[in-house]
């Protein structure tokens, strides 16, 4: 008999204990928000979704009318639950509060609302990423200061990936799981449990475009790979590039491999690209979970105590025997 994931959600509630009725409640919201982002997507052209849509996010990058869309669809669809206290989004400046007519929860949501989005109009996979924290006690209101928690601290994590299935991927600490959406039933179905990712592997991905920018440990790194079975590593790797971090790690969980995301010397003042708190946390807990490991080159993802709402860091994640090669090649540098 197939699962929903309501079902596995209830579940966990009752059976493990692993997850409190009211964020039982958030996840299955947030599952709700992200089948209808991947009715938009799925429109394409057909539902006039496509293009820019002529304006910059905090980070100075051009928004896609899917990215405002996916945006405005997680906080309709979370914020009058009574969940949550507030929300902050890769999209946003600041955070959202829960307005004052609906009551408050105990919980933080944070997301990428469309990651990859460089690859909407070209129908390339591309997806949703979320993380959830809990508010600290005792202090009154919420304020950014709230979110500022380390990856260890997350409660549950996961994204969604719009491609030829839309997959919602979930951990809540006792694994990872996968659900397919079912577009005849309206509802995920479980379709894997306790994911793992291969500790060894024989492909890597990153931008090779930007070599020349790296730093040292990460291009001895590659070169070895390059160098195949007559080089140091003696066997022979293959390169994947998808440019949508959710889908490039959904692949690595799906059946292994490494993520590079490294700092490089085009703007030596930020550690990274990728947003620790919307993107690096939840995957890093993602493939830990499957048994992965994630680092920023030099120390643990999760370890890592945010400063800022839109900290940047340096990624390395998937296998963990790659991870670590990788991670002790910047500690010899």
């Amino acid at each position: 008999m197939s699962v929903s994931l309501s079902r596995y959600l209830v579940e966990q509630q009752r059976e493990r204990g692993a997850i409190t009725p009211e964020l039982r409640l958030l996840l299955e919201v947030v599952a709700r928000a992200c089948k209808g982002i991947s009715h938009s997507v799925n429109k394409g052209a057909l539902g006039g979704v496509l293009g820019s849509a002529g304006s910059e996010n905090v980070q100075g990058e051009v928004q896609k009318k899917l990215d405002l869309i996916a945006n405005e669809v997680l906080i309709e669809a979370n914020e009058w639950g009574g969940h949550l206290a507030a929300m902050a989004s890769e999209e946003m400046e600041t955070i959202h509060l829960i307005p004052n007519r609906y009551p408050q929860g105990e919980y933080l949501l944070l997301f990428d609302p469309l990651d990859g989005s460089s690859n909407i109009d070209v129908n390339v996979s591309i997806g949703t990423i979320f993380s959830v924290l809990k508010k600290p006690e005792g202090g009154a209101g919420v304020s950014e200061a709230d979110f500022l928690q380390p990856g260890t601290q997350q409660v549950a994590a996961g994204y969604c990936v719009y491609g030829p299935q839309t997959t919602f991927v979930l951990t809540v600490g006792d694994g990872v799981s996968m659900f397919t959406l079912d577009r005849e039933q309206g509802s995920f179905v479980l379709t894997q449990e306790n994911v793992r990712i291969p500790k060894d592997t024989k492909e890597f991905a990153i931008n090779m475009s930007n070599m020349r920018h790296w730093d040292s440990p990460v291009k001895r790194y590659i070169d070895e790979c390059l160098m195949g079975s007559e080089g140091p590593r003696g066997k022979d790797f293959n390169m994947r590039w998808i440019a949508s971090m959710v889908a490039d790690v959904h692949r690595i969980l799906t059946r292994g491999g490494v993520f590079l995301y490294p700092w490089d010397k085009r703007e030596p003042g930020k550690p990274g690209k990728l947003r620790l708190m919307y993107e690096a946390n939840p995957m890093s807990w993602l493939v830990e979970q499957a048994g992965g490991a994630a680092t920023n080159g030099r120390e643990r993802i999760l370890n890592i105590q945010p400063k800022t709402l839109h900290e940047r860091v340096s990624v390395v994640l998937g296998s963990k025997n790659e991870v670590d090669l990788v991670t002790k090649y910047h500690l010899g540098s």
